[in-house]
């Protein structure tokens, strides 16, 4: 039992030998350990800071992003709209000179139509005046003179004109 038990002697060598090296750390040991995690610790803050200042800046950027692209969808939705109402004002100004011109040339047909007509009326009623008088020449049994042509082309050609007007 008495192994367990240390004597005094020893106890007090023990304990002027930790006190010793407890004084010879503090003096060498310690400081260079405590400045080493000062040290650390405010490098650890730094980092800290530094990483809550970025932070902040990501989160304002965020929003100026997010606000740019708010705007940047409002401008494309006017755009859009820009070229919808052109493209509208384009289309009814199309359809409207289409129409236009549609009118423009069926009056230019009618025309037409009405002029052919008419020159192919008198180049009817000319042969059928020719050939009445040739007829009538016939018929007769002598040539008509110029004036009697003249006249008798006159008449029939009233007779046709207002056969044609109803």
């Amino acid at each position: 039992m008495e192994a367990l038990i240390p004597k005094v002697p020893e106890v007090i060598v023990s304990l002027i030998s930790f006190l010793i090296l407890l004084v010879v750390l503090g003096k060498f040991a310690f400081p260079p350990v405590t400045k080493m995690l000062d040290e650390r610790a405010d490098k650890i803050r730094e980092s800290l800071e530094k990483a809550e200042d970025t932070r902040v800046e990501a989160e304002r950027l965020l929003e100026e992003y997010r606000v740019q692209m708010a705007e940047a969808r409002g401008e494309a939705a006017k755009v859009i709209e820009q070229g919808r109402t052109i493209a509208e004002s384009m289309k009814s100004e199309i359809v409207a000179k289409a129409k236009e011109e549609a009118e423009a040339e069926k009056v230019k047909a009618i025309e037409a139509i009405k002029s052919e007509r008419a020159a192919a009326m008198a180049e009817l009623q000319k042969q059928v005046a020719d050939l009445s008088v040739d007829v009538a020449g016939k018929i007769i049994g002598t040539s008509l003179k110029k004036e009697d042509h003249a006249a008798l082309i006159e008449r029939y050609v009233a007779e046709v004109g207002s056969l044609n007007e109803n």
